[in-house]
C-alpha cells in the first residue's frame, strides 16, 4: 500500500499541485503584507488616518465596558465584533490576487495560441467514385482511372 501511495504521489500532476499550493500560500502571504502593510496605510492617511484594521462594531460589551481604542481591546476585553475593517483588507487582498492570477492565465493563454500553428493545407482528397485518397492536384483516379473535374 505505501508503495502504491509513492507511485500516486511522484506522479507529475501531484508534485505540480504541491508545488502550485506551496507557491500560492506564499504568494497569499505576500499578498496580505502587500494590502495590510503598503496599500491601506496611504489609503487610511488620505482618509484622515483611519487604520482599516481597527475598523469594527461591537455587538456586546465583554468583561470592560467600551469604547474601545483598538480591536485587540475590544477582543481582549471579551466583546463581541464585527470587524469591517479586516474584511475589507481580505476584499482588496483577494482582488489583488484575482488579478494576478488572471494576468497568469492571460500570459499561459497567449503563450498557448503562438504554439498552435495554423492548420495545414490538404495534400489529399477522396476520388468521388471510389474514395481512394489520391494527390490534391491529380485530374485522373489511379485506382479507378476515372476523370476528376479539375478545381477551378
Amino acid at each position: 500500500m505505501l508503495k502504491e501511495f509513492k507511485e500516486f504521489a511522484m506522479r507529475g500532476n501531484v508534485v505540480d499541485m504541491a508545488v502550485g499550493i506551496i507557491i500560492g500560500a506564499a504568494f497569499g502571504t505576500i499578498v496580505k503584507s502587500l494590502v495590510s502593510d503598503v496599500i491601506m496605510p496611504p489609503i487610511g492617511l488620505l482618509l484622515g488616518g483611519v487604520d482599516f484594521s481597527n475598523l469594527f462594531l461591537v455587538i456586546k460589551e465583554g468583561t470592560a465596558p467600551g469604547p474601545f481604542a483598538s480591536l485587540a481591546d475590544a477582543q481582549a476585553a471579551g466583546a463581541v465584533t464585527i470587524n469591517y475593517g479586516v474584511f475589507l483588507n481580505t476584499i482588496i487582498s483577494f482582488l489583488i490576487v484575482a488579478f494576478a492570477i488572471f494576468m497568469v492565465i492571460k500570459g499561459m493563454n497567449s503563450l498557448k495560441r503562438t504554439e498552435e500553428a495554423p492548420p495545414a493545407e490538404p495534400t489529399t482528397k477522396d476520388c468521388p467514385f471510389c474514395f481512394t485518397a489520391i494527390p490534391i492536384k491529380a485530374t485522373r483516379c489511379p485506382s479507378c482511372t476515372s476523370e476528376l473535374a479539375a478545381k477551378s
